[in-house]
């Protein structure tokens, strides 16, 4: 890192609060202690180190941490926050998002973890699709000695030396 300054300010100032908020009896600092509040500090000691020191390469870890220590936050605080493994996917797919705006790689892992992640989380409403997909695949298995048929008469009578 070339400015330690800025990962190191915002990782003292949010161990700071961290820790203070552990001092003060304030009912609503109690839900940031625990480890997902490490993890949204250290995340965004990267992310403001990658965006201000110009160090695109600290995007990718950065929203990883960020975005899953704010997950787990959000898990433990809102009962309607979604605890499924779709959204883990989802804020791997937006690191590899932003991160590929700056670093100009990484676009199309972020579609294929988009893709994932749509599939996972809502996977409950295409069951019927699933279920469709499950039984021509079925169906079509059975015929796959047929690719060895069409492929040794191509061979015996369609191709020429």
């Amino acid at each position: 890192m070339k400015k330690h300054g800025i990962f190191s300010g915002i990782v003292l100032i949010g161990l700071g609060i961290y820790f203070l908020s552990a001092q003060l009896p304030l009912p609503f600092l109690k839900l940031f202690q625990g480890w997902p509040t490490l993890l949204v500090i250290f995340g965004a000691a990267l992310l403001g180190q990658a965006y201000s020191g110009r160090e695109y390469q600290h995007i990718f870890p950065g929203v990883l941490l960020f975005g899953f220590g704010l997950h787990f936050l959000l898990i433990q605080s809102l009962k309607s926050w979604p605890n499924k493994t779709g959204m883990l996917f989802l804020i791997v797919a937006l690191a590899f998002l932003l991160s590929s705006r700056k670093m100009k790689s990484g676009f199309v892992q972020s579609l294929l973890f988009f893709v994932l992640a749509f599939v996972m989380l809502f996977s409950d409403r295409f069951n019927y699709f699933f279920h469709i997909i499950e039984t021509s695949i079925s169906f079509v298995w059975k015929f796959w000695p047929l690719v060895f048929i069409i492929f040794g008469i191509y061979i015996l009578f369609v191709k020429k030396k």
